[in-house]
């Protein structure tokens, strides 16, 4: 089964199905061309856009409610766990776009070549749950935004999300940069509303550095670990290491080692500084609850919607709560683009299965509707967090799931070649992959026990 896995040279215009195996995502598989012979800032710009889509998941509705709880209980504490999670996430991004252009496959087809098929399955069906609910997350993140700048009712905010699919299909028709460059300029909207907040906030340098650095007091409060591990949970993101794989190879390098080599190389700098970002992001909103709620003495906002309503009055501008509100519909917005590729390399790379893409998104976007309508209809804003908490606690169980076949993969030289990890980043990852795992169990075991 392993030999099925050896890296198999292929030329730059690779065929769908050639040797009985489809290309990841095929359609636009080698379709955005890396120019021979440019300068570094050419082949770099040539690269850039995968990183993006995915630092997107790492700031997407579910992100928000534990970087508020935690900035205004904790002030500028978790800081440090913010930071220590972007790193997990930059080495395991780092992984997931190495198997892509090693391998040839993503790691959804890689588990499906290497494991057997009852196992497979059991992959598929849970990778299906993480991505249902990530879709869930933002669907209410969606509604929650439209109701805060339009005063939609959230049932209907949860229904007009819907209309997305047909966005979706419509740009996904017009190539992937295309998809690419509305992420990007939906990334830009959010940094853009909390570098105005941030001015708006001025919060303090001194407590920022002091909280970028780990504390043991983290550990030994109960309450502070909970968030921390919560704030861990809902930051690495198991759809986006299928994800990753995948559209790394929607660039038309060479598909030998020299070429694979200078691929890996610019899409990790493209990963890193999109992360990068990512992490300023979900900083900021820390940060902007620390400072603004915390220091005022209101040490109790857990509630995307209370915060909205407080940012206004505290801060003593009009516009706070109308940009934290836009960043959080650009947040909804750009991750369910990219779910719904996620969801799509998912189903294709387990099953070999080729849906339409309109039908794919339906079956996606109804599995988090229905619950999303259900809860909003009988219980309002309340219901509506707490199922946005509920799809984060779903979404810690099933990273595991994700992250040790990807380490495997990644560590075993007859899928990687040259390329595999060395002893050092092989015994990181492994740690850092032990870490996540027992910080979520935690979390799962304090939230039903």
């Amino acid at each position: 089964m392993l030999d099925s896995l050896k890296i198999k040279e292929t030329s730059r215009n690779v065929t769908p199905g050639e040797g009985g195996r489809l290309a990841s995502l095929s359609e636009v598989h080698s379709s955005i061309t890396v120019p021979e012979g440019a300068g570094f800032w050419r082949k770099l710009m040539a690269f850039t856009g995968p990183g993006l889509m995915v630092a997107v998941g790492y700031i997407d509705p579910g992100n928000w409610a534990t970087d508020i709880e935690g900035g205004s209980r904790f002030g500028y504490t978790l800081l440090s766990v913010i930071l220590i999670s972007n790193l997990f996430a930059m080495l395991l991004q780092h992984l997931s776009l190495k198997l892509g252009i090693a391998s040839g496959r993503d790691l959804a087809q890689a588990c499906r070549d290497y494991y057997s098929r009852p196992v497979s399955f059991v992959l598929w069906i849970l990778s299906e749950i993480a991505i249902a609910a990530t879709d869930l997350a933002e669907v209410i993140g969606s509604a929650i935004a439209l109701n805060l700048l339009f005063g939609l009712p959230l049932p209907v905010g949860v229904v007009f999300t819907a209309l997305d699919v047909l966005l979706v299909l419509y740009f996904q028709q017009k190539g992937f940069r295309i998809i690419e460059s509305i992420v990007a300029g939906l990334m830009g909207i959010i940094l853009l509303s909390f570098i105005y907040e941030m001015i708006l906030s001025q919060p303090s340098i001194a407590g920022i550095v002091d909280g970028l650095i780990p504390r043991t007091q983290i550990v030994t409060d109960s309450g502070m670990l909970y968030i921390a591990i919560g704030i861990l949970g809902a930051t690495v993101m198991p759809h986006n290491l299928y994800l990753h794989s995948s559209i790394v190879q929607t660039r038309a390098y060479n598909r030998n080692d020299e070429g694979k080599k200078s691929a890996i190389r610019f899409a990790t700098i493209d990963s890193t500084v999109s992360l990068a970002l990512a992490f300023f992001i979900n900083a900021s909103i820390l940060i902007l609850a620390a400072t603004a709620f915390h220091a005022n003495g209101h040490f109790e906002i857990a509630d995307i919607t209370d915060a909205y309503h407080l940012l206004d009055p505290v801060l003593g501008v009009g516009l706070a709560g109308i940009f934290f509100a836009l960043a959080l519909l650009a947040s909804g917005q750009s991750s369910t683009l990219t779910g719904t590729l996620a969801g799509q390399i998912v189903m294709e790379g387990f099953l070999n299965i080729r849906l339409k893409p309109w039908l794919r998104r339906l079956i996606t976007r109804g599995i988090a509707i229905i619950p999303a309508l259900i809860v909003s209809s009988l219980y309002g804003e309340k219901g509506t967090a707490d199922l946005l908490v509920f799809s984060q606690v779903i979404l810690s169980l099933q990273l595991s799931f994700a992250v040790v076949p990807l380490v495997f993969f990644t560590s075993n030289s007859n899928i990687m070649g040259r390329f595999a990890n060395s002893r050092f980043l092989t015994v990181l990852a492994c740690v850092i992959t032990l870490i996540i795992i027992s910080l979520n169990l935690f979390l799962l075991w304090k939230t039903f026990f």
